[in-house]
């Protein structure tokens, strides 16, 4: 996926992560006060972190597995020098002297795919549900949570593999060597070589707001389920940082081809499934009316609107990448990669 992080390969990203409005509720059993007898106990089912922390487990064990098998593949390539990432940087030649640099690529990879499950998910449990679903709401809905949080959890870990990576290669005395990893990989404007001064800061604000967003669904009842809801919105932009940080800084996606288009094509379903859940809303008061009135002013009606086209415009744009092919990728490689491209 992509090669640094707070995204880097995916960079993630992130729901990138949150539960759903319809998990906004908490289920009380009421007690038959009313009825003789002895007082029944009261039951209360209210989601906490922790209880989604144990249920979490089934979905991160699917994720390690799936980050494995990406490592394995990433190294296999390597080696046989068919990947990329040998004519972005041919230093990297030696799988086994970088282990830990494409170990970090396979977990960016696997935060990019389970961001993007994360956000589907959030979708379909935010809008008017189809009739049929493999799995019940509630399911979905705790589906949905776990996701975001193993989502995190990949993409710290990503993170964290590649400031590894950088003190493990660094020639400096090691307290002066883990002060420049954790600069350049955790503070923006830290990394200074060629695209990552880009790439990185992208990635590095998709894992900062991909933390307190993906949250926050545990504090709502502090903040208020309306600005919980507000802020849980934002958590689409965590996933197009993450895939920004991919499309932009992956070596694996570096230059133009199927594996490249294929990212630009996952992106479809979102696209559709928001465009979907605009045009159909499940409040009413989210619902466009034809013209402005007394429950919206010109202004929201206006914003409402162009929302709207805009996610039309993106569509159709997706649409285009996927059949051009024309995806703003590199289609030859340049005569020397070492400055264009130097994680070193």
């Amino acid at each position: 996926m992509t090669n640094q992080t707070p995204a880097p390969e995916p960079a993630a990203a992130a729901e990138l992560p949150t539960a759903s409005p319809a998990t906004e509720t908490e289920t009380d059993a009421t007690p038959d006060a009313q009825l003789p007898g002895p007082r029944q106990p009261r039951t209360a089912q209210r989601t906490t972190l922790r209880s989604d922390l144990r249920a979490s487990w089934p979905d991160g064990l699917v994720a390690l597995l799936v980050t494995a098998a990406v490592f394995v593949l990433l190294y296999i390539r390597i080696r046989n020098k068919t990947s990329s990432t040998v004519s972005v940087m041919p230093f990297m030649a030696d799988a086994g002297g970088f282990w830990m640099y494409f170990l970090s690529q396979a977990f960016g990879w696997s935060a990019l795919l389970w961001a993007w499950g994360t956000v589907i998910l959030g979708l379909l449990l935010s809008g008017r549900r189809p009739g049929r679903l493999p799995l019940s709401g509630s399911r979905l809905e705790r589906l949905h949570r776990t996701t975001s949080l193993n989502t995190i959890a990949l993409i710290t870990a990503h993170a964290l593999l590649f400031g590894a990576e950088l003190f493990r290669h660094s020639t400096d005395a090691w307290n002066s060597a883990l002060g420049t990893a954790f600069v350049e990989t955790f503070v923006p404007g830290g990394y200074t070589s060629g695209t990552g001064q880009i790439a990185i800061p992208i990635g590095q604000a998709a894992l900062y707001l991909a933390i307190p967003l993906g949250l926050l669904f545990y504090v709502r009842h502090r903040i208020g389920p309306k600005t919980w809801r507000v802020l849980h919105r934002f958590v689409i932009v965590v996933y197009v940082l993450s895939v920004w940080h991919t499309l932009l800084y992956g070596t694996n996606v570096w230059y133009d081809g199927w594996f490249r288009t294929s990212v630009w094509l996952l992106q479809l379903p979102i696209a559709a499934l928001l465009l979907v859940r605009l045009l159909r809303p499940a409040r009413r008061s989210e619902k466009l009316p034809l013209t402005p009135g007394a429950a919206v002013s010109r202004t929201g009606w206006a914003l409402r609107l162009g929302g709207r086209l805009a996610v039309v415009g993106v569509v159709v744009a997706l649409v285009v990448v996927v059949v051009s092919g024309s995806d703003g990728g590199r289609t030859v490689p340049p005569d020397d990669t070492s400055s264009s491209h130097n994680h070193d």
